[in-house]
């Protein structure tokens, strides 16, 4: 079976949000092993300096690197765009390759460390638009079920 670590930095705050992402992880469980990995948000001052800002995305790239094993994914702006098929196929390549492990990697509102870009297999982005990323990670898990559901030809892809 498909193993998916979707690791990201930040816990969710909301119920809704933490219901919702429930509900994915049920409906996901039928074609793979989801396994979440919530690494904790370095805590920066209200108006960080750049010096600052790197220091944080190290220290958060660390851990993430920690858990990233198999395809990494990272959800980055210069990332490319793919459709809800063209990921679905993209899940299906990395699977026959002979490859059953995806890291999804979150990062957080200040982005990815370079050194976790640099391992990335692929680097993907869902729009120009910035999306909290506590939604996101709702619509990340959204997007993963449907491919899923693509590819095994079910009727929920409209």
């Amino acid at each position: 079976m498909f193993n998916i670590n979707l690791i990201t930095v930040g816990k969710l705050k909301e119920d809704y949000l933490r219901m919702a992402c429930a509900e994915y992880q049920k409906r996901l469980q039928a074609f793979c092993n989801l396994k979440i990995i919530e690494i904790d948000e370095y805590r920066l001052p209200e108006k960080p300096s750049d010096k600052e800002i790197s220091a944080a995305l190290e220290s958060e790239a660390k851990l993430i690197l920690k858990y990233a094993c198999g395809c990494i994914v990272t959800m980055c702006i210069e990332g490319k765009q793919l459709t809800s098929a063209e990921l679905s196929q993209k899940f299906n390549n990395i699977a026959v390759a002979g490859n059953s492990q995806v890291s999804l990697i979150i990062g957080s509102s200040y982005g990815l460390a370079d050194s976790v870009k640099s391992k990335s297999d692929l680097k993907l982005s869902v729009s120009k638009m910035t999306f909290p990323h506590q939604l996101f990670r709702i619509m990340l898990l959204e997007q993963v079920y449907r491919a899923f559901m693509i590819s095994s030809g079910k009727s929920y892809h409209k």
